[in-house]
């Protein structure tokens, strides 16, 4: 009935086995491998490339409806996978199928020869390979981590590249100055092609504007060059030349309007004649994304919350930049009928927990922390020690379904309830109810 493609299948843990499963910021030995595969980025359609650090995959779904709005064809790279690997790579917009999969796996090792490489530069060639060998119209292709050293940045043209807000996360690898995060993000710029950048941070705005600057790159600066903002329920673009009426993006979450918008000046960019304003609507207003401030109606969990007429949302925000987008969106929530707020979290133990709860301190949600499957889980009881660090009340529970009870159980009004803290643990979650699985 569903994809059987899983993160746990022999299929996939035959390659992660086999190679290093931690990120190589280092471009050579993709580069490698795909000149031993003869240069399949040369035979690609025009590609965007998405990079930044919050809203990269939201921005990424948004160029993909669009284009699938005009009846363009879209490949469509993502990272990382919630349920199913297959997820991660789609063909002119079908999921690439298990029998493909098991084909390029048996090629990549052959063409790799036992060299040294990583099960992301491995999972990269794969895609690249997969899109050279079928017909589309463009390929939207996410950054994994970072940007410069990332196993995506082997284009030497995009036709578009994007930078989403950045923001500090993996500063274990990129980090810790957000400058230096910044000179990551802003790798994927390329000599004479456009970028289009989201709002930033100061420090940050200052890296990505040199280096176009010294590209000879076209930056479009949101806030500066074009705009975009909710209205009336509506979604604004203010573009160079024109203002679009659009509708309000598909996707729930105040900074969706942001990432909605970022996607249609990208799509204005790339300027494929076909993507006229209605197709824009249409676009903005079909995306799908899983675990981006979804609603959850469906599986066991929606049940629970369903019987207690309280509403259950998911999203898998995991730094202070997502805390801060969260916070904002639960506040409108909150004040639309005065029900309270309740988190229900899981988190890498690498994260900075603290940081992302802060920016709830006014909303005074209840946290209920718990933990998932994987060896860098923070433990329950670290994680609400985190939250109460950061002003929240707090207590473990030992997984996501006692949480999620002892949330619809206070006393009171039935609460808004959000799971988050991290795209792992999200889709475990979706793991729950096959009916809210991507496809």
């Amino acid at each position: 009935m569903y994809d059987e493609i899983r993160a746990f299948d022999a299929l996939i843990a035959r390659l992660r086995e086999r190679f290093p499963s931690l990120i190589d910021l280092s471009t050579e030995r993709i580069e490698r491998l795909l000149a031993e595969l003869g240069r399949p980025q040369d035979r690609l359609p025009p590609v965007i490339h998405v990079a930044g650090t919050n809203g990269k995959g939201s921005t990424t779904a948004y160029l993909r409806a669009i284009a699938e709005a005009a009846g363009l064809r879209a490949h469509v790279l993502t990272s990382p996978h919630l349920v199913r690997f297959a997820e991660r790579i789609r063909l002119a917009g079908t999921l690439i199928s298990e029998a493909e999969l098991r084909a390029l796996i048996d090629r990549m090792i052959a063409a790799n020869a036992d060299q040294p490489i990583s099960f992301n530069e491995m999972l990269t060639a794969m895609a690249v390979v997969a899109f050279a060998g079928e017909p589309a119209d463009v390929a939207v292709v996410e950054v994994g981590l970072g940007g410069r050293f990332d196993s995506t940045n082997v284009f030497e043209a995009p036709q578009v590249s994007v930078i989403t807000p950045i923001d500090y996360d993996h500063l274990e690898m990129l980090g810790p100055e957000l400058a230096k995060i910044a000179w990551e993000k802003a790798g994927i710029i390329k000599a004479g092609r456009p970028v289009v950048v989201a709002r930033q941070m100061e420090e940050a705005l200052a890296v990505v504007e040199k280096e176009a600057a010294e590209l000879g790159s076209d930056m479009l600066l949101m806030g500066r060059d074009f705009d975009a903002w909710e209205e009336r329920g509506r979604l604004l673009v203010q573009t160079p030349d024109r203002l679009l009426d659009l509708p309000a993006p598909s996707l729930a979450g105040t900074y969706q309007f942001e990432n909605a918008g970022l996607a249609v000046m990208a799509a204005l960019t790339w300027g494929d004649p076909r993507i006229d304003e209605d197709v824009l609507a249409r676009g903005v207003a079909s995306a799908v994304w899983p675990a981006r401030f979804q609603r959850l109606a469906a599986g066991p969990l929606g049940a629970l919350a369903k019987d207690r007429g309280a509403d259950l949302w998911l999203d898998g925000g995991h730094n202070p930049h997502a805390g801060r987008a969260l916070a904002e969106t639960c506040r409108r929530l909150v004040a639309k009928d005065g029900r309270p707020l309740v988190l229900v979290s899981a988190m890498y133990a690498r994260k900075d927990a603290q940081g992302f709860f802060a920016p709830f301190a006014d909303l005074a949600p209840q946290v209920f922390a718990t933990t998932f499957d994987s060896p860098n889980a923070s433990p329950a009881d670290e994680l609400a020690a985190a939250a109460r660090a950061a002003g929240l009340r707090a207590e473990p529970c030992a997984d996501v379904t006692e949480a999620v009870r002892a949330a619809l159980d206070l006393p009171g009004a039935a609460p808004h309830v959000l799971i988050c803290g991290g795209l792992h643990f999200a889709g475990e979650v979706l793991a729950l109810s096959p009916e809210t699985w991507p496809n």
